[in-house]
């Protein structure tokens, strides 16, 4: 949402979740709008439960026809998203049949070409690091965007994918990996 509809649709916020709440009881839903605030990318709308599909596009239609709105310019709702660590084992360290080591970014076209990774977004760069100094394997540690449910997540973990002529799986990570 642009800056001028940001302003336009802040300025009768209490109208707005007002209304918004109507429009939610209609489709019989036990969600309610608490409020209304800004932020650097858009509006913020802060519910008592989190939000259904059906809530979400309830929420939509109604910005999009206040008046004073350029619907075009408002874009889908979301629920807050959050990075989400995990790691993929099984991966040789060197392409087959040469002494090449392989990169990040012949891990991420081998992730970005293969159909369980639809729908992903990478938060981060892959993290490639070789498990010990004379193993001829590695493990890539990827940081995707998920919803709070982590159902993007539950869809991966513990998914096997060929890389090459290797079977790779994808572990939940549970450490704490700080970007500096």
């Amino acid at each position: 949402m642009n800056v001028e509809n940001r302003n336009c649709f802040i300025k009768n916020s209490s109208i707005h979740v007002s209304n918004i709440n109507k429009a939610l009881r209609n489709i019989k839903s036990e969600i309610v709008t608490d409020f209304v605030c800004l932020n650097s990318r858009g509006i913020i709308i802060t519910t008592n439960k989190i939000s259904s599909i059906l809530n979400l596009q309830t929420i939509e239609r109604y910005i999009k026809n206040v008046n004073n709105i350029k619907s075009n310019q408002v874009e889908t709702l979301r629920l807050p998203q959050s990075k989400l660590y995990l790691k993929i084992i099984g991966i040789p360290y060197l392409i087959e049949d040469t002494n090449t080591p392989i990169s990040a970014d012949v891990v991420e076209k081998i992730i970005k070409e293969n159909h369980i990774f639809n729908n992903i977004v990478l938060a981060l760069r892959l993290r490639v690091i070789k498990i010990f100094f004379k193993s001829n394997m590695f493990i890539v540690w990827i940081n995707i965007w998920d919803i709070q449910s982590s159902s993007k997540a539950r869809g991966l973990i513990n998914r096997c994918f060929n890389v090459r002529s290797y079977i790779t799986m994808i572990h939940r990570d549970y450490s704490l990996i700080c970007d500096i």
